[in-house]
Formats: C-alpha cells, sequence, structure tokens
C-alpha cells in the first residue's frame, strides 16, 4: 500500500496536492498538467525531459515546475477559446515525484520567438522542500545557436555559466526531445534569475 504525504511533512508536499493533483493521484482536478499542448497543435512537437537535483547531485522528487511559452507563431493564447481551438494552452505544470527516476516530462510545441530580439525558450518556475520561495529559470535550446547568441538575457548571463540553460536535442523513435536537469547549487548550479 502507497502512502500519501501528511501534513507533518514539509512545505513540498503541498505542492503536488494542491497544484498537480491527477498527476498524484488525487481526487481532484488539475487545472494545469505537463501537456502544454495537444497533438493537434500547430508546430513542431517536442517532449521535454529532465530532473531535479539538489546541491548533494541527488534527484528531487518533490518539486513542482511551471512552464510558460509562445506558441510555434511566437504568441501567448489570450482566451479560453482560442486555447480551444488551437490546443496550445501556453502553460504547464509538473511534478518530478511521480516518474520513476524522478524527470518532469512536458509535451509541447517547439516555441517560436516572442519578438525578433529573444531566441526561442520557455520560462520555468522551480519550487520544491526547503525552499519558501520559488526561482526562476530559462530554458532555451541548443539547435537554436545563432539566436541565442543574439539573446538579450543570455547574453547577461557569464558566457561559462550559459550551458546551464540550453537543453540538448535527442530523437527518440521519431520523436523530438530535448533533455534538460535543473541543478538547484553545486558546481553545475543552474543560472537562476532575480525577477
Amino acid at each position: 500500500m502507497a502512502f500519501k504525504e501528511t501534513p507533518s511533512q514539509t512545505v513540498g508536499p503541498y505542492f503536488a496536492y494542491g497544484l498537480c493533483p491527477q498527476q498524484y493521484d488525487f481526487d481532484l482536478k488539475s487545472l494545469f498538467t505537463p501537456d502544454i499542448a495537444t497533438p493537434d497543435a500547430a508546430g513542431e512537437h517536442i517532449t521535454l525531459i529532465g530532473r531535479v537535483f539538489d546541491g548533494d547531485g541527488n534527484a528531487v522528487h518533490d518539486a513542482m515546475l511551471e512552464f510558460s511559452q509562445v506558441d510555434s507563431e511566437g504568441r501567448y493564447p489570450s482566451t479560453r477559446a482560442q486555447i480551444d481551438e488551437t490546443g496550445f494552452r501556453g502553460f504547464g505544470r509538473a511534478g518530478t515525484g511521480t516518474d520513476p527516476k524522478q524527470r518532469f516530462v512536458v509535451r509541447t510545441v517547439k516555441p517560436a520567438r516572442a519578438n525578433p530580439a529573444e531566441a526561442p525558450h520557455l520560462n520555468v518556475i522551480v519550487t520544491m522542500r526547503g525552499m519558501l520561495t520559488h526561482t526562476f529559470t530559462r530554458i532555451y535550446f541548443d539547435d537554436e545557436a545563432a539566436a541565442n547568441d543574439a539573446d538579450p538575457v543570455l547574453s547577461a548571463v557569464p558566457a561559462d555559466r550559459r550551458a546551464t540553460l540550453i537543453a540538448k536535442r535527442d530523437e527518440q523513435a521519431g520523436n523530438i526531445v530535448y533533455r534538460f536537469d535543473i541543478h538547484m547549487q553545486g558546481e553545475r548550479e543552474t543560472v537562476f534569475f532575480d525577477l
């Protein structure tokens, strides 16, 4: 028998219960899921897979991530009707506690540029145990080198740290997968932004 989190545990488990209930098998409907785009949404369909690591290099089993992005034409959805019509939500939420490898798996379409100066990217918020304030980061794509070089936010990051914001493209059984791990601390700490 599997036991669920109890109130005596740290802050982290409440994110799963309140924000990702379907993923964690609670009897509540999730407002947002790891599916940012439905299969019929326009654009290049991708899967983003990664893990969140703590300062000791251990995979975090109770992290919760939120993703926002523009669609394949560089637009955020503005109405519920537009989301229903296009199959693109622009926002997703995933926890790391239900995957055997403590991964997050997000299905979406590759974003276009939101404006000509920016490279395609996803905005990410990370919340996890022991953190009372969430962190902000971005995910860029390794196959967008020219756009990445010109992106003002990525260019503001020290050159030796930029790789912590770049997802690596891979293809598996005809599906496009980008791999991106988040390191909360340590030598490979992901760049986080102070917003």
